[in-house]
This record gives C-alpha cells, sequence and structure tokens, in this order.
C-alpha cells in the first residue's frame, strides 16, 4: 500500500513552531475522501496546543462501488451483517495508523494525551486499531461508523484501552451505515464493560454543529482537562 503523508493542523500553532503541543488526535477519513476532508473542523474545535493529524488513505478497488478505485481503508464488500470482510486490509490500515501513534510517541507526546478518531470507515479504523493498542490512549472518536470484525473483539480486545472512553455517534437518517448496525456495535462495545457515550443527531451521513460541539467537550475532557 502507498501511504501519503498525513496532514498535519494545530488550531493555534504554524507547523514552524509547535512546541507547545502536548496532545494529538489521529482523525481518519471517510470511504472516498481525504485527510482534507476533515481539515475545516480543527478551526471549528477551536482546541490549542492538540496537533491533528489528518492521513489519507491509499486507493484501492472498492467491491461495493463495482469495483472502483478510489481512497479507502479496506476493501468494502458491503454494509449487512452477513457481509464479508476485509481482514488483510483492516490490519494493513492498523498497522499504519500503530506507526502514526508511534510517531507521535516520539515526538514526546504520551500514548495518554492521544485520541484516535474517525468517520464511517475511517470510525471503523479508529474502533478496531485503538481498542487493540497494547498502551492506553486517551480516547476515541467513532462518528457515523460499526465495529468491523465484531466477532473478534472477545480475543483480542487489549485490556491496555478497555477502559478508555469511547464517543460513538450516529445520524438517525443515515442511509449509509443504519443507526441500528451503529447501535449494535454500540451494544457489543458495553457488553464487554467498554465505556461508550453515545448521541443521536438529526442528520443524515455526515457531521453537524451540535455534534461538533459534542466532539469539542469530549476532547476537552480527555485532553485537556
Amino acid at each position: 500500500m502507498i501511504y501519503q503523508p498525513p496532514l498535519i493542523l494545530s488550531y493555534n500553532n504554524p507547523l514552524s513552531q509547535m512546541s507547545n503541543i502536548n496532545a494529538s488526535v489521529i482523525w481518519l477519513h471517510g470511504l472516498g475522501a481525504d485527510g482534507y476532508d476533515f481539515e475545516p473542523i480543527v478551526a471549528q474545535l477551536q482546541l490549542p496546543n492538540v496537533r491533528f493529524i489528518l492521513p489519507h488513505a491509499p486507493v484501492m478497488p472498492v467491491t461495493i462501488n463495482n469495483g472502483y478505485t478510489m481512497p479507502a481503508w479496506y476493501n468494502l464488500y458491503g454494509l449487512t451483517a452477513g457481509s464479508p470482510e476485509d481482514e488483510a486490509g483492516i490490519q494493513a490500515s492498523q498497522h499504519y495508523v500503530n506507526t502514526l501513534i508511534q510517531k507521535e510517541i516520539d515526538s514526546g507526546i504520551p500514548a495518554h494525551k492521544i485520541v484516535i478518531a474517525g468517520f464511517s470507515q475511517g470510525g471503523a479504523m479508529a474502533l478496531y486499531t485503538a481498542l487493540r493498542y497494547p498502551k492506553p490512549l486517551a480516547g476515541i472518536l467513532a462518528l457515523s461508523t460499526y465495529l468491523p470484525l465484531k466477532t473478534r473483539l472477545a480475543n483480542e480486545l487489549n485490556p491496555a484501552n478497555q477502559t478508555t472512553p469511547i464517543f460513538m455517534a450516529h445520524g438517525i437518517y443515515d442511509e449509509v451505515i443504519s443507526l441500528a448496525t451503529s447501535q449494535a456495535s454500540r451494544d457489543l462495545l458495553q457488553s464487554r464493560q467498554i465505556s461508550v457515550t453515545w448521541q443521536e443527531y438529526n442528520m443524515a451521513h455526515s457531521v453537524c454543529n451540535e455534534e461538533i460541539a459534542d466532539i469539542r467537550a469530549f476532547l476537552q475532557q480527555v485532553l485537556v482537562e
């Protein structure tokens, strides 16, 4: 897989003056998008001294879209309960996200000050990666998404992140990933005694201003306070 260098942003620090950074958010975009998709949210969140890493997924054929080539964290065959899942692709992206986490740690940001976030397919990768990561993370943001390879969670959940706070949110009019699908993922996580804060919004497969305010509050709670 070929990964382009991620977009790196901070609300109040130019790239040349990031010495005041004390926390990081790795934010994974959705299927067919790129890291620039969530660039505007950095300014909206107004979180000082937080570095945002917005990576770009590799380009690959996506089965659910008739084999059309697009940015994707893994191949997607379908979004129904019985759809096969691209385990190898998911694990390849997990490895890549782990390298991004390690790069932040190497720069001086401890794991417990790093949030893994994502929207849609990126949110699936955020859940999959963070729940298996061997060091405690600050939090997980999982927006308009679901838990991939869910039957593997019981055996692969790392105790280091069993108590890591998760913010999950979904639009009640989402026709891409159904509300019920995301709720089922939430219920499975909670059945493993994983802490999930859940919110629903009057929106489709997108992000709204009310949600951004809640995301900001969550990030302040786990990174700033």
